[in-house]
């Protein structure tokens, strides 16, 4: 076991950057720095820990990689917004409320369309049948999470184009409305590069990785969406745990 005293030798004997990143990891932690504050210079830092600019910016440089600052060229550098873990099912408006954030959803478009034999094809449905296409910017605050596009029947969930979709979550829209147990999902998850579509909404440049959930969401037994999300990859991550 690590004792605080063992600790305590450890930093002292950390290389400088290192204790320079240390010390702004704690401010974020404790919440003196909070997402998007700005932190300090480079050439403030070297002042302040008595330090090359070199180290000052292999400590930000750090921080970086680790996903708790973001540099913005000619700007400056910010602490990130925390990451959103999705590790259970559950839908995007209970995850951000579970961490403190306010969720907002952006109808991007809804259409009805009968082309699509993939989709078909996934959710279980003839080929040919009519499919609600269901586009939505997931959001919290100004800031994007995702751009979310579903698959629904519309001869089962007809209703759906006309629900409050940019004030309540399609889970309990399906649970309330229409009495879906929702029970397992089925994913697929990916990196893609962005389109300039997508990177538009997403705010990031074109060409940037970003994760693609392809998801299949059951009721008790059948498919009832299908669903393809793609979510900023500096903003998401997957936990996964495995058993043997």
């Amino acid at each position: 076991m690590t004792t605080s005293i063992q600790k305590k030798k450890a930093a002292k004997h950390a290389p400088a950057y290192r204790k320079i990143a240390d010390r702004l990891t704690q401010s974020i932690q404790s919440g003196e720095l909070r997402p998007g504050d700005a932190v300090p210079s480079e050439r403030e830092l070297a002042a302040n820990f008595d330090v090359s600019l070199m180290t000052a910016r292999h400590a930000l440089q750090e921080l970086t990689s680790e996903g708790l600052l973001i540099r913005r060229p000619n700007v400056g550098t910010f602490v990130a917004p925390p990451k959103i873990h999705f590790n259970k099912l559950i839908s995007f408006t209970e995850e951000m409320l579970s961490r403190g954030y306010t969720p907002e959803s952006r109808v991007l478009s809804i259409t009805q369309s009968s082309q699509d034999e993939e989709v078909c094809s996934r959710l279980s449905l003839p080929i040919g049948s009519q499919l609600i296409r269901l586009q939505r910017l997931r959001l919290s605050g100004k800031d994007p999470f995702s751009v979310e596009t579903c698959y629904l029947s519309a001869q089962r969930f007809s209703a759906i184009p006309h629900a409050h979709l940019e004030r309540k979550s399609l889970f309990s829209v399906l649970t309330e409305d229409y009495g879906v147990k929702i029970s397992y999902a089925d994913e697929e998850i990916d990196c893609i590069a962005a389109d300039p579509k997508t990177a538009s909404l997403l705010q990031v440049h074109a060409g940037t990785p970003v994760l693609r959930i392809r998801q299949i969401l059951y009721g008790t037994a059948d498919p009832i969406v299908y669903s393809v999300a793609l979510y900023r990859s500096d903003r998401h991550s997957l936990f996964v745990r495995r058993f043997r």
